[in-house]
């Protein structure tokens, strides 16, 4: 069964950390995150490469964040635009603090259970998917 999720954030707590709590503090085990609309006044995106991040600290609006959620783990994408209108995306890293208000909107899986294991054929921590019926 699939069961949807919505709650608002406010200003000045972290993006992904509450995203998380969220999803701790309601026994989430396995889910996805299917739209965040709002604003943040710092961004910090991992980009492509693996290794460098991108800081953003000026008024942006988050235009889509998606990904998936484990108990102990998010994987988010984020695109966000500043006030021309230029766009910038990635992975969202902690510390993209929101700036008025942010609306997530999230579903749980509840006959499965996410988790991330080591593999080697990608040398990352993927997402592996079990049954939790």
């Amino acid at each position: 069964m699939v069961t949807p999720h919505a709650f608002r954030l406010t200003k000045g707590v972290d993006l992904k950390q509450s995203i998380l709590d969220y999803v701790k503090a309601n026994g989430i085990s396995a889910g996805s995150l299917m739209s965040c609309v709002g604003c943040l006044n710092k961004a910090n995106i991992r980009l492509a490469d693996e290794a460098k991040s991108l800081i953003l600290e000026e008024p942006l609006e988050i235009l889509t964040l998606a990904g998936t959620l484990t108990p102990t783990h998010l994987h988010l994408h984020i695109s966000v635009a500043d006030q021309k209108g230029n766009v910038y995306g990635g992975h969202l890293m902690d510390g993209s603090v929101v700036s008025y208000t942010a609306e997530v909107c999230l579903v749980s899986y509840d006959n499965l259970a996410f988790s991330r294991e080591f593999d080697s054929n990608t040398g990352f921590d993927e997402l592996t998917v079990r049954s939790n019926v």
